[in-house]
């Protein structure tokens, strides 16, 4: 039987990557002559560090396929990527992500309900704290702010899922790439203020919050979510009861009109629409505690395979990861463009951001950015420097964080979990120039 003849590269790596790689690589991976000139088709110019690319890379400038990601435009928002409908979820494309502060309608959107109908007097919103204190408090949003000192910091927020697209084999759950993030300048009251006020029980352990969003199953008895946070974290100044975003009332879709914010920590720990914080004396048991979920391995396990979490840890501190803000993938310069700006910014969860690196060589050289601090702890750090190029031709620029502690982004996605958590690669935007 004849052989049937093998697509053109060119639409193969837009249509199977990986066959494409397999090609043009080969066993040794070399990549010259014919396949080299074949990659250069498929990406649409001559590529200056093709020897310096590592064997079985798919371009960046192929990576997402022909039709790039999803979008979708939310009332009030910029157009995300749509990462589901029901619950709704958008991810900010990071160059969305270019302000120090983050805008409202830039903010990614991680439901995993439906929201509530909106407050119709927000002052009169009521939250309940309760259980392990001397005297239970049911305070109105007038009240919380009348009665506490308000504070104003950038602080942020990241879903615990941030780049789980970037796992292999994929997992369970949203695939985000990096834009599950934002940098807000939030006020609200300390939550240890509120704590105290209540007379925390020498038993407290673990603050749990709940919200006024409705289960997808439309049960109003069913929780949707309710996590918790330990006591040392809630009584650390920066963890909020936010009243306000960027100076304006909270949006709606992202919580209001008041909401926890534990910032560095998941995501999932900020609860939105808030109803109740029940103080605990032993870790909280509501959905989304416990086995796999916002947990990682203590110890490697292998990837693709099953494990009901009983060795895993909750996961706390977010890890080191980087955005390019200014530099679309994709984009396109003029010919004899030599130099180009660059910028983003940098984050730790806990720790702050010590270096952030540039490489346009395929990671063989590294080239040392500009690194602002914090505007204070907590808050994301920005970036900037100069991407120099020696040619025309097509380039990718790989950024990469490395935090206080010394820890660098990875090469690839490490520490494979079932759903997804703490992949934090090198990232990288394809550029063409000329």
């Amino acid at each position: 039987m004849a052989r049937k003849p093998e697509r053109g590269l060119d639409e193969l790596y837009r249509n199977d990557p990986e066959r494409a790689d397999a090609i043009v690589f080969g066993r040794r991976g070399a990549l010259k002559g014919a396949s080299l000139a074949a990659m250069g088709a498929a990406v649409g110019a001559s590529i200056p560090f093709a020897d310096r690319m590592p064997s079985g890379l798919v371009p960046a400038a192929l990576a997402q396929g022909a039709q790039g990601p999803k979008m979708f435009t939310f009332e009030g928002k910029d157009a995300m990527i749509d990462l589901g409908q029901r619950p709704l979820v958008l991810e900010a494309p990071e160059t969305l992500l270019d302000d120090e502060v983050t805008p409202a309608r830039r903010f990614f959107i991680r439901n995993n309900g439906t929201p509530p109908e909106p407050a119709a007097d927000p002052k009169a919103w009521k939250i309940r704290i309760d259980g392990e204190v001397n005297t239970p408090l049911e305070l109105t949003v007038g009240e919380l702010e009348s009665r506490f000192p308000l504070v104003t910091y950038q602080l942020q927020m990241e879903c615990g899922g941030n780049g789980r697209g970037f796992f292999v084999p994929e997992t369970r759950g949203n695939q985000w790439g990096n834009g599950a993030i934002s940098n807000g300048s939030w006020t609200g009251v300390r939550l240890a203020d509120v704590l105290r006020a209540a007379g925390l029980k020498d038993s407290a352990k673990h603050v749990a919050g709940y919200g006024a969003d409705v289960h997808l199953s439309g049960d109003p008895d069913r929780v949707v979510i309710s996590r918790a946070t330990p006591i040392e974290k809630c009584m650390e100044q920066h963890t909020l009861i936010a009243l306000r975003l960027n100076g304006e009332p909270i949006p709606h879709i992202h919580g209001a009109p008041v909401r926890t914010i534990v910032p560095g920590w998941p995501g999932s720990l900020s609860q939105k629409w808030l109803t109740r914080l029940w103080v605990r004396d032993r870790e909280h048991d509501g959905p989304g505690m416990g086995g796999t979920s916002y947990r990682v391995p203590v110890t490697p396990i292998v990837p693709g395979s099953r494990d009901d979490g009983r060795s895993f840890r909750d996961i706390h501190s977010m890890w080191v990861r980087s955005v390019l803000t200014n530099v679309a993938n994709g984009s396109r310069f003029p010919a004899g463009t030599r130099e180009i700006p660059v910028r983003g910014a940098a984050w730790a969860g806990e720790d702050a951001i010590s270096a952030v690196h540039v490489s346009v060589d395929f990671g063989a050289t590294w080239t040392a950015m500009e690194v602002k601090a914090p505007a204070n702890k907590y808050a994301w750090q920005r970036w900037s420097g100069t991407a120099r190029l020696p040619s025309d031709g097509y380039f990718e620029i790989w950024y990469r964080a490395t935090d206080s502690r010394g820890r660098m982004q990875p090469h690839a996605a490490a520490n494979w979990n079932p759903q997804g958590y703490g992949a934090n690669p090198i990232s990288r935007a394809a550029i063409l120039v000329g």
